[in-house]
């Protein structure tokens, strides 16, 4: 079993990030957060991706899925104030 936490350390030391939540509770199955100024001007699928490169091999092993949902920096403070 991968704890959440880990794949919160993995994220956070292999991208810059001003935010990153990641919850799971069955150690195979993630959602996350991850809000990061290097997403600026890319697709969100490129977002996703630079987030499981950070994961590298555990991604489709260890760890069955993550659902993300990426921000930038400004569509993260949007999105908080309209929550």
């Amino acid at each position: 079993m991968f704890q959440a936490t880990e794949i919160k350390r993995l994220i956070e030391q292999g991208l810059s990030c001003e935010f990153v939540a990641i919850e799971g509770d069955d150690g195979v199955h993630f959602t996350g957060i991850v809000v990061s100024a290097s997403f600026d001007g890319k697709p969100r699928v490129r977002q996703h991706q630079a987030v499981y490169a950070t994961l590298g091999p555990l991604m489709g092993n260890e760890i069955h899925a993550l659902q993300l949902n990426t921000f930038t920096p400004a569509q993260w403070a949007q999105f908080q104030q309209g929550n």
